[in-house]
């Protein structure tokens, strides 16, 4: 519940401390490009190839769409 409300936070905390993200990803490039403009989506494939070995197609899509801001945003006028 907190990489939803705090993915950086989350990120950077798993990066030091555990081995998701050097399992998950071959370098530092991808990781710190999706830290910047992508955290629930680098969040979900790190925890995603870390527990079921493979990307979790449906999670990701919802994690870039809420990265995106096309889910849950508000529409104004």
């Amino acid at each position: 519940m907190l990489g939803f409300f705090f993915p950086r936070l989350v990120i950077v905390l798993l990066y030091f401390f555990t081995g998701w993200f050097r399992a998950a990803f071959d370098g530092f490039i991808l990781p710190l490009l999706g830290f910047i403009f992508l955290p629930l989506t680098t969040l979900w494939y790190g925890i995603s190839e870390t527990y079921f070995e493979s990307v979790q197609t449906v999670g990701l899509i919802i994690a870039v769409l809420l990265d995106l801001g096309i889910v849950g945003s508000k529409m104004r006028k």
